[in-house]
C-alpha cells in the first residue's frame, strides 16, 4: 500500500517544497506572464541507478522485505507467482498509465529477467490494475493512495471479501491473482510511482524499511521508480532456484548463492550493515509528518526522532530525514533555525550512500530559503549539481521545482532570456509531476514569491 504523497513525503518534501507561498488572489511576475502551457514532457530510456551494495547486505535485506509484511507481522512462506504473468489495465484508465505501464514491463523483462507481458483490458491477466478515481480508493482503505490485494480482480470484489481470509497475504502460499487499485484523477507521476511501488509489491516484497536508501519499498517516498537495487531484488524473487512455499531457512542458505551468480560485483564489496528502525522512531516521524496533527505536536514528535536518531548513532538518511522534517515544520514559524536543520540533513545525506535524490530534496529547500534572502548566486550553487539527479531518478515534480528555483535566480541575476528559457523547459516536466494547468501555475506564483520586488538586481 502506498500513503498518500501529501501525507508523508511531499508534506515536507514536495507539494511545500519553497516557501513562502503567495495568496493566488495576488499579482506575481509569474501571474502576470504569459503562461500558456507547452505539452507534457515524459522520460524516455530509463537509467537506474546501480547497486552500490555488497550481497551479504543485499542478502540481508531481501529476508526482511520477504519475509515480513509492513506491519511487522512475520510471513510463514516464501510466495511468487509461477509461470508466465499477463498484466493489463482495466477501468478508465488515461493513456499516460498505459505507456509509464509498458515502459515498466519492458523494464521488468529486460533487467528483472521476469516473464512479463501486458495483454488487452478483456483478456484473462493475473494481474488487474484496476484505474478509479481517488475517492472510490479512499472509501475502500482510507490511509491509502494506492494498494494491492491477493485473490480479486475488482474494487467490487475486494468489497465483497474484505474481511474473508482470501484477502490475507500471510495465508498466501503461492500467488495466483492480483489487483492493483490506481487513482486515475491524480497527476501522470502519483499514478506512474503508484504502479512501480504497487507492481513490485504484486511481483515480490511486501515489506518496506527505513533504512533502505535506495529502494522504493521505504515509506518515505523518496525514491518513485525502481532502481537498481530493486530490481536486483526482484529478479532474485524469480530466479529459478526458489519456489512458491519455500520456509525462510529454505530461501536463506539458497540466497548468498543466488545473489552470488546474479550479481557477482557484489561479492567483493564489503559489508556494511545497517541497524534496524525501532518502531518509536517510525511512530515519531509518521506523527510529525501525517495528517490532522497540530503544529505543537508535530514539533514534538519531530524533537523525539532526532533524540532516537542520535541515540541510535545514526549517520544515515534516517538521522537526515529527521533534521529534514524538523525543518519542514519550522519553516514559516522560525525559517533560521529551519535552515539549520535543512543544513544539517544536507550534511548527513553526504554521508549516507546512495542518498543523491535526497540531498537535491534537501537542496531545493535550501535554494528557496537563499531566494527569500535574495541570494541568488548562493541558490544556483545548490541547485546546480541536482537536476541531472532528478532526471536520472524520473522524478519530474522535484525536476521541475529546481527548474523554476534556477530560472527564478537567473532573473534576480538579471539573466532574464535564460530564465524564460529555463522556465518555459520547467513547464513541461510540470505537467507531469503537478498535473493540472491551476496546479503548475500554482507552483510558478509559489517561487515568484520568494524574493521582494524591491530586492530585485539588474
Amino acid at each position: 500500500m502506498r500513503m498518500p504523497r501529501r501525507l508523508l513525503i511531499p508534506f515536507c518534501l514536495m507539494l511545500g517544497a519553497c516557501m513562502p507561498v503567495a495568496n493566488p488572489d495576488t499579482p506575481t511576475r509569474a501571474a502576470s506572464m504569459d503562461t500558456t502551457l507547452p505539452v507534457m514532457k515524459t522520460f524516455s530510456v530509463p537509467r537506474p541507478t546501480p547497486v552500490r551494495r555488497s550481497n551479504a547486505d543485499t542478502a540481508r535485506d531481501f529476508m526482511d522485505l520477504t519475509f515480513k509484511l509492513e506491519s511487522g507481522l512475520p510471513l510463514p512462506s516464501f510466495s511468487r507467482f509461477e509461470g508466465p504473468i499477463a498484466v493489463r489495465v482495466t477501468g478508465d484508465a488515461p493513456a499516460q498509465l498505459d505507456r509509464d505501464l509498458k515502459r515498466l514491463v519492458h523494464r521488468l523483462r529486460s533487467e528483472a529477467a521476469i516473464d512479463i507481458q501486458q495483454v488487452a483490458p478483456n483478456q484473462d491477466a493475473r494481474i488487474t490494475i484496476h484505474a478509479v478515481s481517488s475517492g472510490e480508493i479512499r472509501r475502500a482503505l482510507p490511509m491509502a493512495a494506492c494498494f494491492v490485494v491477493p485473490n480479486v480482480s475488482s474494487l467490487a470484489e475486494y468489497k465483497r471479501l474484505r474481511r474473508s481470509a482470501l484477502l490475507n497475504w500471510a495465508q498466501v502460499k503461492r500467488r495466483e491473482k492480483i489487483a492493483i487499485f490506481i487513482p486515475n484523477d491524480s497527476t501522470p507521476q502519483e499514478m506512474r510511482d503508484c504502479l512501480h511501488e504497487e507492481l513490485a509489491q504484486s511481483l515480490g516484497p511486501l515489506n518496506d524499511l527505513y533504512r533502505l536508501s535506495d529502494s522504493v519499498f521505504n515509506d518515505d517516498n523518496v525514491h518513485t521508480v525502481l532502481t537498481g537495487f530493486d530490481m536486483l531484488v526482484l529478479r532474485a524473487t524469480y530466479d529459478r532456484e526458489l519456489h512458491s512455499g519455500m520456509s525462510r531457512a529454505e530461501v536463506a542458505r539458497r540466497i548468498p548463492g543466488i545473489l552470488a551468480r546474479i550479481n557477482p560485483q557484489g561479492q567483493g564489496i564489503a559489508p556494511h550493515p545497517t541497524s534496524d528502525t525501532p518502531r518509536v522512531w517510525i511512530e515519531a516521524i509518521q506523527t510529525a509528518l501525517g495528517p490532522g496533527t497540530k503544529h505543537a505536536q508535530r514539533r514534538r514528535s519531530a524533537l523525539e526522532a532526532l533524540k532516537v536518531a542520535s541515540a541510535m548513532g545514526w549517520n544515515d538518511h534516517r538521522r537526515a530525514f529527521s533534521h529534514y522534517a524538523m525543518g519542514r515544520i519550522l519553516l514559516h514559524s522560525d525559517p533560521d533555525q529551519a535552515r539549520a536543520e535543512f543544513e544539517a540533513a544536507k550534511r548527513f545525506y553526504e554521508y549516507s550512500p546512495s542518498a543523491e535524490l535526497h540531498q537535491a530534496y534537501a537542496a531545493s529547500q535550501l535554494a528557496a530559503l537563499e531566494l527569500a534572502r535574495n541570494n541568488p548566486e548562493r541558490a544556483m550553487l545548490l541547485i546546480g549539481p541536482h537536476i541531472d539527479t532528478a532526471a536520472r531518478h524520473e522524478n519530474a515534480a522535484l525536476l521541475s521545482t529546481l527548474m523554476m528555483l534556477r530560472a527564478k535566480s537567473l532573473d534576480l541575476m538579471g539573466r532574464v532570456s535564460e530564465a524564460r528559457e529555463v522556465r518555459m523547459d520547467s513547464l513541461g516536466w510540470a505537467r507531469y509531476g503537478f498535473g493540472a494547468d491551476w496546479a503548475v501555475r500554482a507552483k510558478l506564483r509559489e517561487i515568484s514569491s520568494l524574493s521582494p520586488l524591491k530586492g530585485r538586481r539588474g
